[in-house]
């Protein structure tokens, strides 16, 4: 299997909730809400994805500043495709792209956590979210 890694290649909304799909990450993304999705493709600061041929098969999606922080929202690999070090291949790249005192930072799904942890990320128990529609203490 020849997988072709690219940095930023533009892929179209329908890829991406394809791969997401494909991996179980749609489970836990807003895939039927178009505008969101476009939104989550349009916006991304730094897209690595891996290809078989002309089909997505792997996507990393991040927002970052390039110096201190990276957040991976999205990694998500064709379940077809997983166990092939795939996975590993999207964050190195990403890392590459990075500066030398950027951290990468991830949500993990909750099956994945065992994953992250045995490839050299560590857990945090600081993380805080705000959803939508909760108003903060004004």
């Amino acid at each position: 299997m020849a997988i072709d890694f690219r940095i930023n290649e533009p892929i179209t909304t329908d890829q991406f909730v394809g791969v997401l799909e494909s991996s179980t990450l749609g489970e836990r993304r807003p895939v039927h809400d178009r505008a969101c999705m476009e939104g989550m493709v349009a916006n991304a600061s730094l897209v690595v994805t891996a290809w078989d041929g002309t089909r997505l098969v792997g996507v990393a999606r991040s927002v970052t500043d390039f110096h201190y922080a990276c957040y991976l929202s999205d990694l998500a690999v064709h379940r077809d495709y997983q166990r092939s070090g795939i996975g590993k291949r999207l964050q190195a790249l990403t890392r590459e792209q990075l500066g030398p005192r950027c951290k990468l930072i991830l949500l993990a799904a909750p099956a994945a956590s065992a994953y992250y942890e045995r490839i050299g990320y560590t857990h945090k128990d600081r993380c805080w979210v705000l959803e939508p529609e909760t108003r903060t203490g004004e």
